[in-house]
């Protein structure tokens, strides 16, 4: 559960960084959506949590 502290009442939104995401227009439809890489910390973390299935077999 989130709550709200004591924030001025126009600073209350949390909005993403601007250069997070970024998508380029090629034309027809086409797109090239960027974003940031994962951290090495994280990525550890997903590959001790979840081993590789079927490797016990």
């Amino acid at each position: 559960m989130l709550t709200a502290v004591a924030l001025p009442r126009y600073n209350r939104k949390v909005m993403a960084a601007a250069n997070l995401y970024q998508a380029e227009y090629l034309g027809s439809g086409t797109f090239i959506i960027t974003k940031p890489k994962r951290k090495k910390h994280k990525l550890r973390q997903s590959r001790v949590k979840s081993p590789q299935r079927g490797a016990r077999k």
